[in-house]
């Protein structure tokens, strides 16, 4: 019996060594390792994830031999849904992306017709202007019109564009490079095999797909959780010595041990059809991106974890849900005879993967999706007591039909009227919801102080969560950073799931308008539920001037939903206060103190010049970028970088349009942290150490965008700085030595021309 154990086994390794690694049509290619560093550091920096330029995704070589295409992935007016594109997914070969649209950009028999080539030869004969700023025919918007140029275009495109080659905006390469990469595509841009995975991985991997699979109705819902929370995540073995690589947890026609065939669906939740199905890790073949890298570790003690959390308590799965919508979209509904407390305690486990799904996920990009936050927000959670987890679960179960999000995609007109609905519904929550708040506390006699806020357990540093909203993008982090902001947001089980299913789960980048429009209201209300959730923990005198203050210039229709008197909680705090004090910043400070992490120790500024830059606010802060990497150096000193953030003010969050007539920009503040936040660097700064208070009283005396460039000039790296691929790799391999678990490439689409 153990002879043919052994023998089984190491046949199953064989097999998994012979076609796992391999896609269902061909084998899995990179780029040769003569170039792969310089795609990386010139040309994955601006071509990566959705939002490339053309669509031209260059962060894997299929995306290089897929080419380019004339659709955008983000377009906030369409009326349409647009066609699925996604890398890896949604076609194989260069010849089924063809029939969608994609024109190539190698592959000629003539080389020099061939636009990546071309590209790269308008650079050289038309060098970046010299002088302070680039000219204003540099188009350096965020929706700017996209030119993407065929082959049989290109002329008309260097007649009219000249300075437009590659990389945009930015010095062209230098010689060595240069040669390197004309050379590699004039031998028609070959690539490498892909390294398969190695033996120890394949055991790793043959042990997380046994686990995936199980046979039960208890292991088949806890899989489909699982898998509809960590689709998006790149995991990764972290028992395993050096870098091991990412894999992403897919739905497959083909089961462990067989090539993997993903099936394909707009959203995690959707039916993967009538056969049978497999979860499986597939290799992310990939290079990794700071926009979207979620690194999540699996070992040993993940997997004791899950069993704990999903397998060993005793409930009964009596039906495994279906894959209609309306249950789907619902995980109210989907997951109801999943243990409650076990969800939540999940998504806490990794609280910061799960905020960061919104943050990173395809929802990011765009103010539509990000103009409904605050530039800076801490976050805090509800503590997954046990007792009171049951008596919860039992109430979302009868609250379900209130917690329906969208999930469809209808016309602007359907979105309104559904909106129309969801307001309703929420409304209907959060009365219930402050009515079950009250009874339960009055029957448990409950104490409302801080033991009702998680704690991390004590070793958790997930249990306090800093939100940095940078325009269009966003960043979020352990702990509690910064200045004391304006804003904090107490999250329950309830509305972290619905966060996840609204803008990660059920958010589809392809959607239209009404979609689009749609989520971004619901948002509304989530954003409006966290706030009060930290309202509740201050005395009751203080709530409703709070609220009112966050809300400045908002109709009461809006405020309604936070703190009015068909929503009171008739409990006033049991927190000690001093009275003559406002509540709020103590609170924070009593958070800060007992939770496990919140002092964000690793983001810590001990420099006395830039701790007193960190206090600034008001106009010197609204005249920064947005984020900006310091580049700190000095004779016999190590390299120091720092990040600073800055935090733009608004009266209030709760409308869509008009922002810049909502900003107040006397109430800005400025972030300095030590290491990286933030994957989309506007700006450069490069400061010797002996003149960095030089560099902090510029910052402090910042009155006009002419005292902004003159900092620049000074202390900043310029778009057409011929140092400034010196420095950008410079940070890329700082982030690289002392990060790198999180390590990835940085976006520069949004660097300055300031």
């Amino acid at each position: 019996m153990v002879a043919q154990h052994l023998l089984r086994k190491l046949s199953t390794l064989a097999l998994f060594l012979v076609t796992l690694h391999l896609p269902p049509l061909h084998a899995a290619q990179d780029y040769p390792p003569e170039v792969k560093n310089i795609v990386e550091r010139r040309c994955m920096v601006c071509h990566g994830c959705y939002d490339a330029p053309c669509q031209l995704k260059l962060d894997a070589w299929e995306g290089l031999q897929r080419g380019a295409s004339k659709d955008k992935v983000y377009d906030g007016t369409r009326l349409l849904t647009s066609h699925l594109t996604r890398l890896f997914v949604d076609a194989q070969t260069p010849e089924e992306w063809r029939e969608k649209g994609f024109y190539p950009v190698v592959g000629n028999a003539d080389v020099k017709q061939d636009v990546m080539y071309r590209m790269l030869a308008l650079k050289q004969e038309h060098p970046l202007p010299k002088g302070e700023r680039l000219p204003d025919s540099f188009d350096l918007s965020l929706d700017r019109d996209q030119q993407c140029p065929k082959s049989d275009e290109f002329d008309k495109y260097a007649a009219d564009y000249p300075l437009w080659g590659m990389p945009y905006a930015l010095p062209g390469l230098d010689t060595e490079r240069q040669t390197k990469l004309m050379q590699w595509l004039e031998k028609g841009a070959p690539g490498v095999e892909l390294a398969p995975p190695s033996a120890v991985q394949l055991q790793q991997i043959e042990t997380w797909e046994q686990f995936f699979n199980g046979a039960s109705a208890k292991q088949q819902l806890m899989s489909r959780y699982i898998y509809e929370h960590l689709f998006i995540a790149n995991l990764y073995f972290s028992e395993l010595n050096g870098n091991t690589g990412h894999y992403r947890l897919v739905r497959s026609r083909t089961a462990p041990g067989q090539p993997i065939d993903v099936i394909a669906t707009r959203r995690p939740y959707e039916s993967p059809g009538t056969e049978p199905f497999f979860y499986r890790l597939q290799m992310l073949r990939s290079t990794v991106v700071a926009k979207r890298h979620m690194p999540y570790a699996l070992d040993a003690k993940r997997l004791q974890r899950w069993t704990e959390l999903f397998l060993t308590p005793k409930y009964e799965v009596t039906e495994l849900p279906s894959y209609d919508i309306k249950v789907a979209a619902n995980p109210f509904v989907a997951f109801k005879e999943l243990p409650q407390n076990s969800r939540y305690r999940f998504m806490l486990d990794e609280a910061q993967f799960t905020i960061m799904g919104y943050i990173k996920g395809p929802v990011c990009r765009g103010q539509i999706a990000l103009n409904v936050i605050d530039d800076q927000f801490w976050v805090f959670f509800t503590d997954p007591d046990e007792e009171r987890a049951q008596h919860t679960s039992e109430f979302l179960a009868r609250e379900s039909g209130e917690l329906r999000l969208p999930n469809a995609d209808g016309s602007l007109l359907v979105s309104l009227v559904e909106w129309r609905k969801y307001s309703k519904n929420q409304l209907r929550f959060l009365q219930a919801k402050t009515q079950f708040l009250n009874e339960t506390v009055e029957s448990s006699d409950t104490d409302v102080d801080l033991n009702l806020v998680w704690d991390g357990d004590g070793t958790n540093d997930n249990a306090s969560l800093t939100v940095f909203r940078h325009s269009d993008t966003a960043s979020v982090v352990k702990g509690l950073v910064g200045q004391q902001p304006k804003t904090a947001w107490l999250i329950d089980y309830s509305l972290l799931e619905r966060i996840h299913y609204l803008l990660v789960a059920g958010f589809d980048v392809y959607g239209n308008v009404g979609h689009q429009l749609e989520t971004r209201l619901y948002m509304d209300f989530l954003r409006m539920e966290g706030e009060q959730n930290f309202l509740f923990l201050l005395p009751k005198a203080e709530r409703i001037a709070l609220r009112d203050f966050w809300y400045r210039d908002a109709s009461e229709d809006v405020k309604r939903f936070v703190l009015t008197d068909a929503m009171a909680f008739d409990r006033d705090t049991d927190i000690n206060f001093d009275s003559t004090k406002p509540a709020k910043p103590q609170l924070l400070g009593m958070l800060q103190a007992r939770i496990h992490g919140a002092t964000a120790d690793r983001y810590s500024v001990t420099d006395p010049a830039l701790d007193k830059l960190s206090s600034i606010s008001g106009i010197a802060s609204s005249l920064m970028p947005q984020v900006a990497f310091m580049q700190v150096f000095g004779r016999g000193e190590e390299e120091r970088v720092y990040t600073l953030i800055q935090n733009s003010a608004y009266a209030n969050n709760a409308q869509i349009f008009k922002e810049e007539e909502r900003r107040v920009p006397q109430e800005d503040t400025l972030t300095v942290a030590k290491g990286f936040i933030g994957a989309y660097p506007n700006a450069f700064f490069q400061v010797n150490a002996v003149e960095l208070p030089k560099f902090v009283d510029a910052v402090m005396a910042l009155t006009s965008e002419q005292d902004y460039a003159a900092l620049v000039s000074r202390f900043g790296v310029r778009r057409n700085a011929p140092w400034f691929w010196q420095v950008s790799d410079r940070l890329h391999d700082h982030s690289e030595r002392f990060y790198a678990r999180e390590a990835g490439v940085f976006d520069l689409n949004r660097y300055e021309n300031r």
